[in-house]
């Protein structure tokens, strides 16, 4: 769909989205940038108490029973009671760490790395288990075990992470974890110290194995000072001058300068395991405390956050809300006055413009200024927009009051053309009226002629008449036969001599429908017979209907086409307006137009014998029964058969017709009879006498009120 053929609502509304989902797109971005360092702020706190500090208590049982551990392999497994009681030691703190650190809240403060290194935690010191049992049973010596716990202390170790995008944040914890680590080494060295005193010699690894994480405890324990800031690092340095950490590192120089494989330590246990414990206790302290700081020194940096994400956030909000109200409004706005405006031109070309032709036509006076109402759309170019369609409207309304007067002068000029026709017309044949009644046998067929064509030229005057919207001046008070009108109609009729009249049925038409339908049936005739070869019959004939009296007109001219059908007939339903520039069937324009002044259908179909058959449906409100019908065989009409005769009483009287051709009961293929002169004579006198009488009466009841 193209978008130039959108309405106006949804090009603005396509116009207007984007910019405003872009915005709340920015907004939802900004806030969530920003609430993600809040959150993660807030969410130390939580980090610290369900899965810190429970893992650093873990570690803390871990290591010393490692230590315990290569004590009781290295003491032959002869006194089990101090690892027993530290293995009941670990498995509690393991218990509280695997508890909150699997927890609800806990899983809600962490991302999917930091849950899936408690799991690798928790799996780890599921294996502590079988480690204990391989233990006890001797399946391990000292350097698997040492490996066992070793692995398990790496995997809780790493649960340490830091949850923050805060750089500040995330180097102190960062630090915190590598020194843990150290830590760790330390509590290594102790352990292999430990199991060799138990044992009383170095193995063959153990030496080297010292050497190698001394070096890299004092390296770790180097780079942590370098991180930490502030009032960390001044603590740290303290910590790491202290008599403690230093004597403990006089022990370390004599363990790598002296220690010999097979051989005894060449230190004293207990002064290392005096030295040891002060230096654990002391980092463990420092770690605890620089924690403890850094989740009080998180604090008012998260509330700034928060204060900010807030302040973005609403004023953010506010700014969309702003933005959406003003769109939605001047948005609105355009939208209703666009639609008015088009509702206004719709309601001009659909409504108010017909309305007013209707009413010019009617004869209604009309104001131009009342029916061109100013429009106030503003000052803006919708509002220049609605000045110029009221310009236009009044233009088009001035049109067609001009149209509506030239076409009413029009119709004036044809009914004063028709009215002096008629008169013309009339005068005519009450001329030809006494020059029949002194013309002899001989002369009378002319003076016959003469008087069709008259009242054919009468029928052409009536057409301007109708055209024009006015009455024809003929009328009927009385009801009249059916078949007399259809003879009136057929004598109006140039060829009547190929007109073939069937049965009509026992019924009468209303006096005021009697000069339009004798005129809309001679016009229906009149193209029968001008549109069928000369050689074929017209044949015509009636029926009671349900709907009232049918008349159907059968030619067997050319067979008309289904479009051509069609939209003949949709004027025969509905009358177009007059147009003088089309006068090819102006005689189909006064059929549909004295159609619809009585309510008459009027139906062209195709014949099945060829050419079309008219079909006049005359209602029954038209209609009067008669008790006598037009038997079922042809008759020959004559271009002097009477319509009706009136009697002075006003009933209507039938009169035999005079026709020069035969006029006889017997069937349609009989041959007519030969005349003799004397019998054409009195025939031609007696038609004379007839058309006399006709139009006397015609004259009495057209003068009459």
């Amino acid at each position: 769909m193209r978008i130039r053929n959108w309405s106006i609502r949804a090009k603005i509304i396509l116009l207007v989205v984007p910019p405003l989902v872009s915005l709340l797109a920015l907004w939802i971005f900004a806030t969530a940038v920003l609430l993600g360092p809040a959150l993660d702020l807030l969410d130390v706190q939580t980090n610290r108490d369900q899965a810190s500090l429970p893992a650093a208590a873990v570690i803390n049982d871990l290591q010393k029973e490692r230590a315990k551990s290569l004590v009781f392999i290295g003491g032959k497994r002869s006194d089990p009671g101090p690892l027993t009681a530290q293995r009941h030691q670990t498995d509690s703190s393991a218990l509280d760490f695997r508890t909150r650190a699997t927890g609800d809240e806990m899983s809600k403060a962490t991302d999917d790395l930091g849950r899936q290194r408690i799991r690798d935690a928790v799996n780890a010191l599921a294996r502590l288990s079988d480690g204990r049992l391989n233990v006890d049973r001797g399946v391990l010596d000292r350097a698997a075990t040492f490996d066992l716990y070793s692995s398990i202390i790496d995997s809780v170790i790493r649960v340490f992470s830091s949850p923050s995008t805060d750089a500040l944040l995330t180097r102190t914890t960062t630090t915190l974890i590598t020194l843990g680590k150290a830590a760790e080494l330390t509590s290594q060295e102790d352990a292999l110290v430990n199991g060799a005193a138990a044992a009383g010699a170095l193995s063959e690894a153990e030496p080297a194995r010292l050497a190698a994480i001394i070096a890299a405890a004092r390296y770790v324990y180097s780079e942590v000072g370098l991180e930490f800031v502030d009032a960390d690092k001044a603590a740290y340095d303290e910590l790491m001058k202290g008599g403690s950490v230093q004597r403990l590192r006089t022990l370390e120089d004599r363990l790598m300068s002296s220690a010999k494989p097979g051989q005894a330590l060449p230190i004293d246990i207990v002064v290392w395991r005096s030295t040891f414990a002060t230096v654990n206790e002391e980092l463990r302290t420092f770690e605890f405390d620089a924690a403890a700081r850094l989740v009080v020194a998180t604090t008012p940096h998260a509330t700034a956050i928060f204060v900010r994400v807030i302040l973005v956030a609403v004023f953010g909000l506010l700014a969309f809300v702003v933005s959406t109200l003003l769109t939605i409004r001047i948005g609105r706005s355009v939208v209703r006055r666009l639609t008015g405006l088009r509702q206004t031109a719709q309601s001009l070309a659909d409504v108010r413009l017909p309305g007013v032709v209707r009413r010019l036509r009617d004869g209604d006076e009309v104001d131009v200024v009342e029916e061109t109402p100013p429009l106030e759309f503003g000052g803006d170019e919708i509002g220049e927009v609605g000045k110029a369609f009221q310009a236009v409207q009044r233009s088009a309304v001035e049109s067609a009051v001009q149209e509506a007067r030239l076409r009413r002068g029009l119709n004036e000029v044809f009914l004063n053309i028709a009215r002096r026709s008629q008169t013309l017309l009339h005068r005519q044949l009450s001329m030809l009226d006494k020059m029949e009644r002194a013309a002899e046998a001989d002369e009378l067929e002319d003076l016959f002629r003469i008087d069709h064509l008259a009242t054919r030229m009468r029928r052409h005057a009536e057409d301007l008449v109708i055209l024009a919207g006015a009455a024809p001046g003929r009328g009927w008070r009385n009801p009249v036969p059916m078949v007399d009108v259809i003879r009136g109609a057929v004598s109006e009729v140039e060829d009547y001599s190929r007109v073939e009249l069937l049965a009509i049925p026992p019924a009468s038409l209303v006096g005021r429908a009697v000069a339009d339908v004798i005129h809309l049936l001679a016009e229906v005739i009149e193209n029968a017979t001008s549109y069928s070869p000369p050689h074929t019959q017209v044949r015509i004939s009636g029926e009671i209907v349900p709907n009232g009296l049918a008349v159907e007109i059968e030619d067997r001219g050319l067979r008309m086409t289904a479009d051509a059908l069609a939209a003949a007939n949709d004027r025969l339903r509905q009358p177009p307006d007059f147009d003088p520039g089309n006068s090819a069937q102006l005689g189909l324009l006064v059929v549909s137009l004295l159609a619809a002044r009585h309510g008459i259908r009027v139906t062209l179909r195709v014949s099945p014998y060829g050419g079309v058959t008219v079909v006049v449906l005359v209602p029954p409100a038209l209609i009067e029964k008669t008790p006598a019908a037009l038997p079922a065989a042809p008759v020959a009409l004559s271009p002097a058969a009477l319509v009706s005769e009136v009697t002075e009483d006003g009933l209507p009287r039938r009169r035999r017709s005079s026709t020069p051709v035969e006029s006889t009961l017997a069937d349609a293929s009989d041959e007519p009879a030969p005349r003799s002169p004397e019998e054409v004579r009195d025939m031609m006198s007696s038609l004379q006498a007839g058309l006399r009488r006709g139009r006397r009466d015609a004259e009495t009841i057209e003068d009459s009120p």
